[in-house]
């Protein structure tokens, strides 16, 4: 019985952490020509979208983005230049089940950035 409510105690002192936040990003790893990104903000399903290049010639102030998802084309925008990048977001929508992969594409390049979602809890 004592142990019992030792247990329970030391229980209570451990704090639970609450689910995981899903929000991500992955970036492509060439050096050389476009550095493409993909921001997913939401949980589980439900997210937001953001295409983002990163290092854009000056000269280009805005360019099409492509969303796919889990490999067939879904949308596409223009992406607007904001400082030194290039970006458009999709609005919090449900991309379907966890385990979808969205990538984006800009308009000009063969680089394409993907995430894939997750159950966050």
């Amino acid at each position: 019985m004592l142990a019992a409510a030792l247990m329970l105690a030391a229980a209570s002192l451990v704090p639970s952490a609450g689910p995981a936040a899903a929000d991500s990003s992955a970036c492509t790893h060439h050096w050389s020509g476009p550095q493409i990104c993909i921001r997913l903000e939401g949980r589980n399903q439900w997210n937001s979208v953001t295409g983002i290049w990163t290092n854009p010639p000056k000269r280009i102030k805005k360019r099409t983005v492509t969303l796919y998802l889990s490999g067939r084309r879904f949308n596409s925008a223009t992406a607007r230049r904001v400082g030194k990048t290039l970006s458009y977001t999709w609005s919090h929508f449900n991309l379907g089940p966890t385990g979808t992969k969205a990538c984006v594409k800009f308009a000009g390049s063969k680089r394409m950035a993907c995430q894939t979602t997750s159950y966050s809890g």
